[in-house]
Formats: C-alpha cells, structure tokens, sequence
C-alpha cells in the first residue's frame, strides 16, 4: 500500500496505449469541426473577402489553378471528393475551401486510405498546405486527422519540388515521391503506377 500522502505512481503506457491515446485525442466528432470551418467560411462571405465559384467543373479548376499556384500537383485532393459544389479562396490570407455533396468511403493511395468531410479547409502558402481540416488517413486500422501538406526537395531544373508529405497534428509524418501523383482530378477511376493505386 502506497500512503495517503503520497499518489500510486501513473504506469507508462505501452506503444498500444499510446496509439490508442492518440487516435482518441484525433479521431474528434465530425460535426464540431465542420461546425467551425462552416462559420469561418460563412465568416468570410459576409465580409466579402473571397473569390467563390460553384459547380463541379469550375470548383476543380480553381482549385488546380490554386494548387499549381504554391508548388503542388493540381490533382491533391481532388480525387478523394465528388460533385463539387463550392470552392472558396480568400487571397489575403490564403485560406481555402471546398464544400462536396458526397463523402467516397476512402481513396486509396499506397498503403493509406485517405477520407474527405463533406467540408475541407485549408491555408495555402508557397509549398505548403497549413491549418487542413476535414481531411483523415487510415493506415492499418485507425482514422488519423491529417493537418498539413508540403512539398520538397528539387528536381533537375533546379525548382520543382521531389517530395510530398503528410502531417498529422501530433507532428507524425509520411513522405512519397511527388511523382507518384498523376492523377488528374477529375474523380474519375485510380491510375496505377508500378503497381501502387494512386489515391488525389
């Protein structure tokens, strides 16, 4: 027996304690963070702050245009959502959004299922995609919320980037081969690389 004074020492957790912890602390109710980034991005409109489209189509191209604009692949993301009805970009700060009427179960890329909410928001700044919600990848067997994207290395023209990475909020991250990402957006089928289903 321990005495009163004193508290019984707290164990350290095991690696699948950690991770269940984690995923916990991750895995938060969809609905409170899609309540935030709906306010925010009503937020936006009535201040009149954003240059907005509708339609699949159009949503799309905007949202390309404003990915090749910082660096990144003009399919990221595109193909893990469908029927497109808003997109909106606030030049000023650079935050983005999109709104889709259907959530797919998951997007397969390598050995990482990717899902998207029916809302996704992000920062876009040069290389980077800070502050994304709405966003989560599984791999093995738990639902992890991703929060930031960005690209690196150079290539042989000396400026485009080689890598892409996905970060989760706890700091975890994984890299592939930016070139692995050829798919072009539309929602149509995966393409398959060298065996690898490629999954935005």
């Amino acid at each position: 027996m321990y005495p009163p004074a004193l508290s019984r020492p707290t164990p350290t957790p095991t690696p699948n304690q950690l991770g269940a912890m984690m995923i916990h602390h991750h895995h938060k109710p969809a609905g409170k963070s899609n309540t935030a980034s709906c306010n925010l991005i009503e937020e936006m409109k009535t201040k009149g702050a954003a240059d907005i489209c509708h339609g699949d189509a159009k949503c799309r191209e905007k949202f390309a245009l404003l990915l090749a604009e910082i660096g990144f692949p003009g399919s990221v993301l595109l193909a893990a959502v469908e029927e497109i009805e808003e997109c909106g970009h606030v030049k000023e700060t650079g935050f983005v959004w999109l709104k889709h009427k259907k959530t797919k179960d998951h997007y397969k890329f390598d050995t990482v299922d990717v899902r998207c909410d029916a809302v996704v928001t992000a920062s876009f700044e040069r290389r980077r995609i800070r502050n994304l919600t709405g966003v989560k990848a599984k791999e093995f067997l738990f639902w992890i919320t991703l929060s930031e994207v960005h690209v690196t290395g150079v290539a042989g023209d000396g400026c485009s980037p080689t890598t892409i990475a996905f970060k989760t909020p706890a700091g975890f991250s994984k890299s592939f081969p930016l070139s692995l990402f050829v798919g072009d957006g539309g929602g149509g089928d995966q393409k398959v690389k060298s065996g690898i289903r490629l999954a935005f």
